[in-house]
């Protein structure tokens, strides 16, 4: 069995840095560190299974997504042996838009 290694891309960690900020002010700095850290978790499971989720070959080529118990939305594709995190948002905000950099994938907090 092939062990992959799991990679996040900058903007991927810039929205789990926005969330972070966002439940620290709204809960707290420990809610929000448990969340991000369960979040980053759940995606370093995807070394040995990365093939889960739904592909969305509509969206972008290879794209694959799946969700942290449905309150956060993982856009990742898989390569050879990468997993490449592309972004994390939340549900509603995963909009059927090109990740390949023409359009920006959106992320916002109410």
């Amino acid at each position: 069995m092939i062990a992959y290694l799991v990679v996040f891309s900058p903007r991927a960690l810039e929205q789990l840095a926005s969330m972070y900020r966002y439940i620290a002010v709204a809960a707290s700095p420990d809610v929000a560190q448990r969340y991000t850290e369960a979040i980053v978790e759940y995606c370093e499971t995807l070394h040995t299974f990365p093939l889960r989720g739904s592909k969305r070959d509509d969206i972008r080529p290879g794209l694959r997504v799946t969700n942290y118990k449905g309150r956060a939305v993982i856009a990742f594709d898989v390569s050879e042996a990468l997993v490449s995190i592309i972004g994390i948002c939340k549900p509603r905000r995963l909009k059927p838009q090109r990740l390949d950099g023409t359009k920006p994938m959106t992320i916002a907090h109410d």
